[in-house]
């Protein structure tokens, strides 16, 4: 052997006596782990001793059972539930349901619903088409409803588990704990701290959080009803709380947050104020959740083995960047796309208030239910500062032809939320806000054309990313020339929407299209430049193709108009979108369909 190999080997051998591999449950070979933990395996009850871990429902058939919120018309949906008689009595068909998610701590990722009509009636009964047997199970009766906490049994990163009210059911995927002696939030902060993570690094070494691993963490008793930790954790949620409903994918969205700092003149004073308040909440999260490590570490007596400290990319707050985006970026990478994203959403928080879905004068959903008008709207709102649309068609069009376009109403619902005096300023904001990552900056173009360009050719692809492919804006186009596209709001749509869309836009746009045309050509033959001939000769050629894109579109949806197509909003987005054939844009990110 050479001399680097006759060295002595012992240093790198660790000696542990077997029966300590069987202190911690289950025997994992775990050779390294210090004395503080594999005492406390030894010497403290587990979580068994005050609660229950359960993995949740398989419908066999979540295409049919379960729908995003977003989709289903509002007055179908009961949130707070207290238990299955009052959910039966309420008569309502979609229940809250959660299903795991993303790594996300304290409160979140309350996406979906469930049919649970009628005591969950047809779940419960629904039998196999092929086979005669049923196809959904462990509906867990007797907890479903119940407060307790949700997280994702797999994940790429920590544990995490977030905090669930009264009225939900749950998935498989989403499975529960609930706490039958002690404090469930106290014991929420327990789970999400680093000293539980240090156990489960040892009985979920492939971070595979089965509800039988979490029934082994042990428990030290003070801290189940420490009333210190009980605090932070509270706080904690309502932090968390306050994050996931400041995004339009929560239930309890209310505002868009700029529109709430109109005080200030300006939307870049706004950004900064908003960027600073996120700053200083996730920096409150973060110590919050410091503190709780250290209370939890000393009361384990884990001092030399763990350090309270949180990096920031794990506050998992959807308005800290650090988590949001990941990443090695630096602290420009960072606010751009926040800024980016910050406009984003008040673009897409403007549509809805254009569709009457937001109101700038109360907070919440107004129009959300399958076939509501804009009198339904005024009978909340008689006088409203933001008048929505009155049939909910907003055209999309790379050129001003309607008065009442988006664009223009973009424009306008600026001008009052923020007043005349530095409208454009403000629209100059927005414009270059949009150019730092959403689309391309342009040379020479106006602040009102860089966001008509971002509303035609990206929004709806932002909306369709947004809202999980389950768009509630749907985009008509006439095509890749795009002659005519405009959004339709799919819960105020209703069996005259294509007839009017034709009478009210497509007709008119043909003539003028027709009008236009006749000027160009008219321009280029008294053209005197050839640059300008050819200049003209081009854009000719371009509206020529918009043209016959038009009229077959034209055609088209006069025949879809005649049917006179209804929708049922249970059925969900998937299947409703499919019903207007390729009058609609992105039919197969929508459907699923690849046309095989």
């Amino acid at each position: 052997m050479g001399q680097e190999q006759s060295k002595d080997m012992s240093q790198y051998f660790y000696r542990a006596s077997a029966s300590d591999f069987m202190k911690i449950p289950g025997g994992p070979v775990a050779y390294w782990a210090p004395n503080g933990i594999l005492d406390a395996f030894e010497n403290l009850p587990n979580f068994a001793s005050y609660g229950e871990t359960l993995q949740g429902m398989t419908t066999c058939d979540n295409d049919f059972y379960l729908r995003f919120w977003f989709e289903i018309s509002a007055n179908h949906i009961k949130t707070d539930s207290a238990n299955r008689e009052e959910a039966k009595l309420s008569g309502k068909k979609w229940f809250p349901y959660t299903k795991g998610g993303e790594n996300r701590k304290w409160f979140g990722n309350n996406d979906y619903l469930v049919n649970w009509e009628n005591d969950g009636q047809l779940l419960r009964t629904r039998s196999h088409p092929e086979k005669d047997k049923v196809w959904a199970h462990n509906f867990n009766l007797d907890y479903i409803f119940r407060e307790g906490a949700s997280y994702s049994s797999l994940t790429s990163g920590d544990f995490s588990c977030r905090y669930t009210s009264i009225g939900f059911l749950f998935d498989q995927k989403g499975s529960m704990i609930f706490v039958n002696s002690g404090d469930l939030i106290s014991t929420i902060g327990l789970l999400n701290s680093r000293v539980a993570m240090k156990f489960l690094d040892y009985l979920c070494p492939t971070l595979d959080f089965n509800p039988g691993a979490l029934l082994k963490v042990p428990v030290q008793q003070s801290i189940i009803s420490d009333k210190s930790i009980r605090a932070n954790v509270e706080s904690l949620i309502a932090i968390a709380k306050r994050d996931w409903d400041s995004y339009e994918v929560s239930f309890e969205f209310q505002f868009d947050p700029l529109t709430q700092l109109a005080k200030y003149p300006t939307i870049a004073e706004c950004f900064l104020e908003t960027q600073g308040e996120w700053f200083h909440v996730t920096q409150q999260m973060r110590e919050l959740e410091k503190e709780n490590n250290s209370l939890l570490i000393d009361a384990y007596g884990l001092q030399d083995e763990l350090a309270p400290d949180v990096p920031l990319k794990e506050i998992t707050l959807t308005r800290n960047p650090y988590y949001r985006y990941g990443g090695n970026r630096s602290e420009n990478e960072l606010d751009t796309l926040l800024r980016c994203d910050t406009l984003r959403e008040l673009v897409s928080y403007t549509i809805g208030c254009m569709m009457g879905r937001y109101s700038l004068d109360k907070p919440g959903l107004i129009l959300a239910s399958q076939g509501e008008t804009q009198q339904d709207y005024l009978g909340q709102i008689p006088a409203p500062r933001f008048t929505p649309d009155h049939d909910a068609i907003l055209p999309l069009t790379d050129q001003e032809w309607f008065a009442d376009d988006s664009t223009n109403r973009f424009r306008e619902f600026v001008r009052v939320v923020w007043g005349d005096k530095n409208l454009q300023q403000n629209l100059d904001f927005v414009a270059e806000s949009l150019c730092l990552h959403a689309i391309k900056p342009k040379r020479g173009e106006s602040a009102l054309d860089t966001i008509r360009r971002y509303l035609s050719t990206q929004f709806f692809k932002d909306h369709l990313r947004t809202y999980k492919k389950r768009p509630i804006y749907w985009l008509f186009s006439s095509g890749r020339h795009k002659a005519f596209e405009c959004l339709v709001y799919l819960h105020r749509y209703n069996e005259g929407t294509l007839a009017r869309m034709r009478t009210e836009y497509v007709i008119p746009l043909t003539a003028k299209l027709n009008s236009y045309a006749e000027k160009l050509e008219q321009d280029r033959d008294a053209s005197t430049s050839a640059a300008e001939t050819k200049r003209l000769t081009t854009e000719l050629t371009t509206l020529h193709k918009q043209q016959a894109e038009l009229a077959e579109f034209d055609e088209k949806l006069r025949h879809y108009a005649d049917q006179r197509i209804s929708l049922d909003l249970d059925d969900g987005v998937k299947v409703n979108y499919g019903k207007f054939g390729d009058l609609l844009a992105e039919v197969k990110a929508v459907t699923g369909d690849k046309g095989e």
